[in-house]
């Protein structure tokens, strides 16, 4: 083989592969991107361990399997998808305001979900809870 020969194949050969890797990591290639919903939740929380205080103070929440389960300030209890429908990055509840946040963006979601300021374009995925004595069950 001489230089050229093997210049083009080295060519050749990382191009594949960096194309391989721009298409896996594409979020229209087909799969669930980081900003879908997680599907099929259906958890419990244990309202008594020490892991899930923070669902015993109005304003409170926390996060557990792809969801962000709060407390709102009049004490019912709410499920939303983690990440924000933008960009995927995480969302923060903040109670004082009814709203879920990113911080990278300052999108704002309501407190049932829905989309109040952009720059995402969705709404969020609500789930439904259930409170059973200490158990709180989260659910599609």
């Amino acid at each position: 083989m001489n230089r050229n020969e093997f210049l083009a194949a080295l060519g050749i050969s990382s191009a594949s592969v960096i194309l391989t890797t721009c298409l896996g990591c594409s979020k229209s290639s087909g799969g669930i991107s980081p900003s879908d919903p997680p599907r099929n939740i259906d958890f419990t929380l244990d309202l008594t361990a020490s892991a899930n205080a923070a669902l015993l103070t109005n304003g409170g929440y926390l996060t557990s399997n792809g969801v962000i389960v709060a407390k709102t300030s009049a004490g019912a209890y709410i499920a939303v998808q983690q990440s924000c429908t933008h960009e995927s990055y995480p969302l923060n509840y903040q109670a004082s305001s009814h709203q879920f946040y990113c911080n990278n963006h300052g999108a704002t979601f309501s407190e049932d979900g829905s989309l109040s300021n952009g720059p995402a374009s969705r709404s969020l995925t609500v789930y439904k809870t259930q409170l059973t004595g200490t158990s709180l069950r989260i659910y599609a």
